[in-house]
């Protein structure tokens, strides 16, 4: 893949990011550091890209015509859907855009099929619950009983390993399949402590504590590009100790913390401010980072049982 190629890739993703022209202020702001802290690769200026998609310097029709190659296409395409779909279900505005991504790219029906697989995973989060889907009384949740605390610090730490695992493999899907998985983890948090929640609410949580599902998916799906992970671009699986540490430590860290902070949130009755838990998620997400290597086998042989036909399964049954 050329260097052209990569920064076409990158730019369509941010061009799908701000499609839907629904972005909170919030979000850019979190896109723009993620597109800051990435590594440069092959020259690339990742900021100066953000900036000339955001002040439209860019148009679907140049950076199609950077992607010369089948791999590259298909490989755009798939992450532009990915970038629609990691705040939930395409809008709109989100399916004509990738419909236009197609067409300009020349792809052929796997390419629609591929959409449909993401927007499965996409749907595939916490249902409404019933009526409004807000917490249950205060008095029922005194009046249930305590969960066990460490079998949530279990099942905390096997989300981890396993999007940990899933950010090592090569199909884009996997990476996909992440942010739903988290999602339900805090879902499966809140309800241990007699909350029933709904995608809402769970996103809700997610962007109190600092996570953007779209500079989430923007993070991960960089890291693995410009880490030249893609199995598809000349790789195989589990290709080095060193970049796998790299690829899946995020995965695994922001998984635990997430984990381990909606534990402490619902058990506490859901009294921490948002200060409070932007700085509880910070702190949590270091303490992630430092067991990341002690674990990264537990990762690497994880990924080794996965494919990319589970990854659906294990979003639609976690």
């Amino acid at each position: 893949m050329t260097p052209s190629e990569t920064r076409a890739i990158v730019s369509l993703s941010l061009l799908a990011a701000f499609v839907d022209g629904e972005k909170h202020e919030r979000e850019r702001a979190e896109i723009k550091r993620i597109a800051e802290g990435l590594s440069l690769a092959d020259g690339m200026n990742l900021p100066t890209l953000y900036q000339d998609v955001l002040m439209k310097r860019v148009s679907l029709a140049s950076v199609a015509g950077e992607l010369k190659s089948t791999e590259s296409k298909q490989l755009a395409y798939e992450m532009a859907v990915c970038v629609c779909d990691a705040d939930g279900t395409q809008s709109d505005a989100e399916r004509m855009f990738l419909a236009d991504v197609r067409s300009s790219l020349g792809l052929d029906a796997s390419a629609a099929q591929f959409s449909q697989q993401a927007e499965e995973i996409a749907a595939a989060v916490p249902a409404p619950a019933a009526g409004t889907g807000a917490a249950v009384a205060p008095a029922a949740v005194a009046a249930a009983p305590s969960p066990d605390s460490a079998e949530l610090d279990k099942s905390i730490l096997n989300a981890s390993i396993l999007n940990g695992a899933l950010e090592l493999l090569p199909e884009t899907l996997s990476t996909m399949a992440i942010i739903p998985l988290q999602m339900k983890l805090v879902y499966r948090i809140g309800k241990a402590y007699g909350y029933e929640l709904d995608s809402g609410h769970v996103k809700d949580f997610l962007a109190t504590v600092g996570v953007g599902l779209t500079s989430q998916y923007l993070e991960q799906a960089g890291r693995k590009l410009l880490g030249d992970l893609l199995g598809k671009m000349g790789g195989g699986l589990l290709r080095g100790l060193g970049n796998q540490a790299v690829s899946s430590g995020m995965s695994f860290a922001s998984t635990y913390a997430l984990g381990h902070v909606a534990k402490r949130y619902y058990a506490g009755g859901r009294t921490l401010s948002a200060q409070m838990l932007k700085e509880t998620f910070s702190g949590v997400v270091q303490e992630g980072k430092s067991l990341q290597t002690q674990y990264l086998p537990a990762i690497q042989e994880k990924a080794r049982t996965l494919d990319a036909g589970k990854v659906l399964s294990l979003v639609r049954g976690a």
